[in-house]
């Protein structure tokens, strides 16, 4: 038995195949739907209706050297420790308050009818002065 290796063989006829430039879609309209179906289905679980009053703190506060206390009252002032400060002298006067110490905690005081938009308003401006550790203060009911 005999096999021609690289030559044509004349029964057969060569077919030529032009280029195709359009591209299939469907694949990914297949994943974008599957995609669409998986954020439909997870969203609402994500987001959270239920209204609930959140107790208030019980925890044990930390015990520092001498806490630096943010205070924020709901007609907007803003104290360090007793000192009423405004945003245009914030940094420099909270750096005074730290000795320039960096690693201390900044504890917020804010009044509970302050806006929440004005506590992260403040949170920002005291992370933008570079303390990062803060802390919120709630009321202490202790244990009843």
């Amino acid at each position: 038995m005999a096999a021609q290796v690289g030559g044509d063989l004349p029964s057969r006829k060569k077919k030529s195949y032009s280029d195709n430039s359009e591209i299939n879609v469907t694949p990914f309209v297949d994943v974008m739907l599957v995609l669409l179906i998986i954020f439909m289905v997870a969203s609402p679980l994500a987001t959270v209706d239920v209204k609930v009053e959140l107790p208030p703190s019980r925890a044990v506060p930390a015990k520092t050297d001498k806490p630096i206390y943010v205070s924020l009252k709901d007609n907007g002032e803003i104290y360090i420790g007793n000192n009423k400060v405004n945003y245009g002298n914030f940094s420099v006067r909270l750096n005074q308050a730290t000795n320039n110490n960096y690693d201390m905690r900044i504890y917020i005081r804010a009044d509970k009818k302050v806006v929440y938009k004005e506590v992260m308003r403040l949170m920002n401006v005291i992370q933008d002065t570079g303390y990062y550790q803060i802390a919120l203060v709630a009321e202490d009911k202790g244990t009843q």
